[in-house]
């Protein structure tokens, strides 16, 4: 059976102190729940979140890291030192990486390689800007995007895989696709990995939604069946909201 996962994508958000205060606050309204439940700070503060987070089954994760595993790449974090203060999951392919920073699926690819060889888990994100759906090239991209950067994995490599789709249209736009939308490119990437594997890939494989989901509109997206969760942003940043969206899963 497929995990249920809720992710918080912090983004360039919150100092240390607010850091603490927010996952404090999270903590106590956690709800009951079977979901996997996972935050990513800022990288200054994720030993902090670690720390705070000790007694908590809440995760956390990194919003980046680079391929190498050292060396003259100033400003940037290696797997090594994400895994040196117990952070083992990583978001990789956000839509704000490859718009801002130029990120291709050539190194994408290589970040992703360097994450399993590691041992850890990624979040991909992946998704298309609002011209590709506009031209009805949106399943195109999706599907170019994964094999140039997924599909020279092994098999095995899968299992530690989370896909996150994002129509970049729907990022902190106040737009959400409908659930409609979502389950039907969820489904597209099923078919599309179960063609290149096998369908027991596509099928444990979890996909997230990612794009403007809040509370009142989280239940109905988590209810269709491919998808499994989703990558909040902005509603990620205040407690009650996000502790709504895990009561929906």
């Amino acid at each position: 059976m497929r995990t249920k996962i809720v992710a918080g994508n912090w983004k360039m958000n919150k100092n240390m102190e607010e850091t603490e205060a927010l996952l404090a606050e999270l903590s106590a309204k956690l709800p009951d729940t079977k979901a996997q439940v996972i935050v990513s700070p800022t990288f200054v503060n994720l030993a902090a979140a670690k720390r705070s987070l000790q007694a908590s089954t809440i995760q956390v994760a990194a919003q980046n890291m680079h391929f190498a595993e050292s060396g003259a790449y100033t400003g940037e974090i290696s797997a090594d030192m994400l895994l040196n203060i117990d952070v083992d999951i990583v978001i990789l392919g956000h839509s704000e990486r490859r718009a801002y920073f130029g990120e291709t699926d050539e190194l994408l690819a290589k970040k992703v390689k360097t994450a399993i060889e590691k041992g850890m888990k990624t979040i991909f994100c992946f998704g298309e800007e609002l011209e590709d759906r506009k031209s009805d090239n949106h399943f195109s991209v999706v599907e170019s995007q994964l094999k140039n950067a997924l599909f020279d994995l092994d098999a095995e490599a899968w299992k530690s895989i989370i896909l996150a789709y994002e129509p970049v249209w729907a990022i902190g736009t106040g737009e959400t696709a409908s659930p409609e939308q979502a389950q039907e490119m969820h489904a597209f990437i099923r078919k599309t990995i179960a063609s290149a594997y096998d369908a027991s890939i596509a099928d444990e494989v979890s996909i997230l939604y990612g794009g403007s989901v809040k509370p009142d509109n989280a239940s109905d997206i988590f209810s269709k069946p491919d998808v499994d969760g989703g990558l909040i942003g902005g509603a990620s940043l205040k407690s009650d909201d996000f502790a709504a969206i895990i009561a929906a899963i």
